[in-house]
């Protein structure tokens, strides 16, 4: 499993922040909470090791003392929809952080962001983990494996050499079966003129056996020949 050592911004430190920070903290990764209430930084386990900023997530100033500059991913998980879907544009927008995340309370406001680009989790239908896994190249993530064991459909990390590339060429390479893509909230089914967009989540079909394999070439890109 590919899991490399990032600075990653979480704004609001309510249950589901307070989760994902302690988590991400526990894998070794770099985390500031920013929340404005100092008070709720006491959900946070005794030895969370990362950095606590107290101000409003979408401020500028905030944002940069939180280290946005150098952040690998943001998470705009607070109680208020405003807040989250602005702080989210600001940190994408701004600072160009490459994985932004947002969490929004109104279905019907989220599917339109999902159009702009920003991906939005809805609070009824996602966990924490699945928060953390649209900011963290996390490998391959089961989603289902066949009585046997031996078949699984996962999504899959695509480092970003294979953009632009078609999807049949990663198939080629990886030895696994591309058997549909999210795209901006939406499924497709790759064609064989498809090819890897910014943002894709792509589920693949591989043997159990040939996982690292195929983790490896998803990862890594495409040989030069």
């Amino acid at each position: 499993m590919y899991v490399y050592i990032v600075h990653i911004v979480i704004l609001g430190c309510g249950r589901v922040g307070a989760l994902i920070s302690r988590d991400l903290d526990s894998l070794g990764h770099s985390v500031a909470v920013v929340d404005m209430d100092s008070k709720s930084f006491r959900r946070l386990p005794s030895d969370f090791s990362g950095l606590t900023v107290t101000g409003v997530g979408f401020d500028r100033e905030t944002l940069e003392n939180a280290g946005i500059k150098r952040a690998h991913a943001f998470a705009a998980v607070s109680s208020g929809d405003n807040t989250n879907i602005l702080a989210a544009r600001v940190a994408r927008e701004t600072y160009g952080v490459e994985r932004v995340v947002a969490r929004i309370y109104d279905q019907r406001r989220a599917e339109v962001y999902e159009r702009l680009g920003i991906p939005t989790v809805a609070t009824v239908a996602w966990t924490a983990g699945q928060i953390m896994r649209q900011m963290l190249p996390m490998g391959a993530q089961d989603e289902y494996r066949d009585p046997s064991g031996t078949i699984a459909l996962a999504e899959v990390h695509v480092g970003s050499a294979w953009i632009g590339h078609l999807v049949t060429s990663l198939e080629r390479a990886s030895g696994a079966r591309v058997a549909f893509i999210t795209r901006y909230g939406s499924a497709l089914l790759p064609s064989d003129n498809s090819v890897v967009q910014e943002g894709d989540l792509v589920h693949a079909i591989y043997s159990s056996d040939n996982r690292l394999a195929v983790e490896s070439a998803f990862e890594t890109g495409p040989k030069e020949i």
